[in-house]
């Protein structure tokens, strides 16, 4: 187990950033990331976007959803992952003593590069994360030239 120095300033720095993003939601600003449109909702399912040599990749956190309430569609090169997480009706409220989990709708919007072949998009939903890989069109890709020696 790795030894960690502890930095208080790193949990204001999280609660300053989660109080940022409530207001931005709040008055309909616009995500910290460009390309990204924030809209109406109450919560927004965190991302990782990566890019490798052949696609670039946006895995979403989407736990206890179902394919049913999950929705990705592509217009005018933008990417769109909107859905509805249901809070779960067995349970009472009045039996809870914490909640902290968001649910209700959410819509997270992203602009695509056009680097990106759009008619090969496809997204799997596995273990409560989506993924989503965005392949790159085939003239994008970087070529090897082999070098010939005489």
């Amino acid at each position: 187990m790795a030894i960690v120095k502890y930095n208080p300033l790193r949990e204001l720095r999280s609660m300053q950033d989660q109080m940022d993003r409530l207001l931005n939601l709040s008055w309909g600003g616009s995500g910290e990331f460009s390309g990204e449109d924030i809209k109406e909702g109450v919560w927004q399912p965190a991302v990782d976007i990566y890019e490798t040599v052949d696609s670039i990749v946006i895995k979403a956190e989407l736990p206890d959803m179902e394919q049913k309430d999950i929705d990705v569609r592509i217009e005018d090169g933008l990417l769109t992952i909107k859905g509805e997480r249901k809070h779960e009706s067995e349970v009472k409220k009045e039996n809870y003593h914490r909640i902290e989990r968001y649910f209700g709708n959410f819509q997270r919007s992203f602009k695509l590069p056009g680097t990106v072949s759009q008619e090969k998009v496809t997204a799997v939903c596995e273990r409560g994360v989506l993924t989503i890989t965005l392949p790159k069109k085939e003239e994008v890709k970087p070529k090897q030239i082999q070098v010939e020696v005489k």
